[in-house]
Parts: C-alpha cells; structure tokens; sequence
C-alpha cells in the first residue's frame, strides 16, 4: 500500500510470489521479498477498485481472548482469572473483510448482535515454548478486528462457541501494517464507531496480559504458525452521558451498548492501523 486509497499490486510487479499473505508469511524470507518488489514503485491500483478479503483468509488458528479489559470485566459482571488469559477459537467462515457485509442474525434467533473492537496480531514465525522475552519476534504485523457476537447464544454454556463463530459475523482488516512499523502496541488506541457515533475508545496500555504474555502461554501447548491469528479482547463500552435516553437497540443490561442490526456501518479504528468498516446487513 503506497497510502490510504492506492497501492502497488503485488501479482503485476512480482508475479513469482504467492497472492496470499499466508503463503508469503510462510516463507523464510516473504515479507522481505515483497518490500524489495514494491520498493520505489509508484501507486498502480486504486483501493476502490478492490474488494478487500480478511487479512489472512484461510488461517489455521484465530484464538481470541475473553475479558482483557477491567473496564469489559466490570460491564459483564464475568469472573476471570488473574494468572492466566481467558481464551476460545474463532473460525476463518465466521470472518469477512473490510467493506463486506457483517451478516445480523435472524431476529428470531438472535436480538443481541454486539461489535467487539479489537486488535489482531499475525503471527510471521512460528515456534513453540516461545519466551516473552522473544514473543514479539514472531510477530509479523496488527490488524483491526472486530468480533462481532451474538450474545444469546455466546451465553448458552460456559465454551463461547457458536455465539462467536456466527457466519460472518465479525470482520477483520483492512490491512496488515508490519510489526516494525506499528511499534509498541501499548502505545496505540481502539476506537469503534456505530452509524458514526463513538461507542469504544480505549489504550491498548489497558490490556490485561499482553500481546508477549499470550505468545508465551499459547506457544506452551500449541506450536504458533505463520499466518495465526491472536485477537486481543475488546474494552468496555463508553458511558453515555447524563442525558442518555435508552434506544431500542440498546442494551438493557450494559449502558452505552447498542446492538447492531440490519442497515448499520460499523466502523473499528486502531492508531496507526486504519479503520476497517462494514455495512451490517440481515441474515438470508
């Protein structure tokens, strides 16, 4: 990407490389390929002549983190522990890219459809027993993710499961931005939009554990592969201020949320990434 609207096309300037960035991950030397291939080379192809798929399309794991956030831990009234990070799986069909439509489920199934705002790290080496003190040298680059949840059947059992495995329910995008240039994932900011108005906004300095903690405990049982997918946990939703009438698509457990349905944009903003925005359209 040369900016925001236009970049270089891979396939055109370096045709011998992988269209998929988890192949090129999976190459010893990819991402180092790619930045000699596009090195100096002007804009050829307009971001809006494009249609976006999730950063890493098909990828082996997306694990994604419960109750990151005190701020998400007091607005749930949910038990967590304080040892080890709270962590469940999401699946590649429950994902879409930026711009493409999240999918609100039937509203016979489900009334309580929720945006999760979240950071994504893509791992880039893979390893097992990996230290914190070298976690962030596996660690290709960050996305924005938004975990959209349906919340009646996330509260079925004690396992997440199908509430956070919806078809395309959540999204994830709209780039990768490489580790090197996003720096120290403390220092940047979440904010996630719905229809324009600012529903989260929070520092990832308030993460619980770390994107080096989660690395460390994750790699203890399962060896990390280029092209995973760690999904951080989302904040809590903003207060609303003292003239807050409640809507009928707002929450009538947390203050401040508001369900998404069918004709939102929902919007995921992470400094130093970009936003990744979606239309919100009904179930077939």
């Amino acid at each position: 990407m040369v900016d925001e609207s236009s970049a270089v096309a891979l396939s055109e300037v370096a045709p011998h490389l992988p269209r998929d960035l988890k192949q090129i991950l999976e190459m010893d030397d990819g991402l180092e390929r790619v930045r000699a291939a596009v090195d100096g080379r002007m804009a050829n192809i307009a971001l809006d002549d494009i249609a976006l798929d999730p950063v890493i399309l098909d990828p082996h794991a997306i694990w994604a983190l419960a109750l990151n956030f005190q701020m998400h831990i007091q607005e749930t009234s949910l038990t967590t522990s304080a040892e080890h990070p709270q962590i469940f799986l999401r699946m590649p069909a429950s994902q879409v890219g930026h711009g493409q439509a999240m999918v609100c489920p039937r509203p016979e199934v489900a009334k309580t459809y929720d945006y999760e705002g979240e950071l994504a790290v893509i791992i880039g080496r893979g390893g097992r027993y990996i230290d914190e003190s070298d976690a962030l040298d596996h660690v290709a680059g960050y996305a924005c993710y938004n975990e959209g949840s349906v919340r009646e059947f996330q509260n079925h059992n004690r396992q997440f499961g199908l509430g956070k495995n919806f078809e395309k329910s959540g999204s994830f995008g709209p780039w990768m931005v490489t580790a090197d240039e996003f720096g120290n994932s403390r220092e940047h900011t979440v904010t996630t939009r719905l229809n324009g108005v600012e529903k989260q906004r929070c520092g990832f300095d308030e993460m619980l554990f770390s994107v080096e903690q989660v690395i460390r405990y994750l790699s203890t049982g399962y060896s990390l592969r280029p092209g995973d997918v760690i999904v951080m946990g989302t904040p809590g939703a903003l207060l609303p201020g003292p003239d807050y009438v409640p809507g009928p698509q707002d929450s009538d457990r947390i203050p401040g949320r508001t369900h998404m349905k069918p004709g939102d944009v929902v919007e995921v903003e992470i400094s130093g990434i970009g936003s990744l925005v979606n239309p919100i359209i009904a179930s077939d």
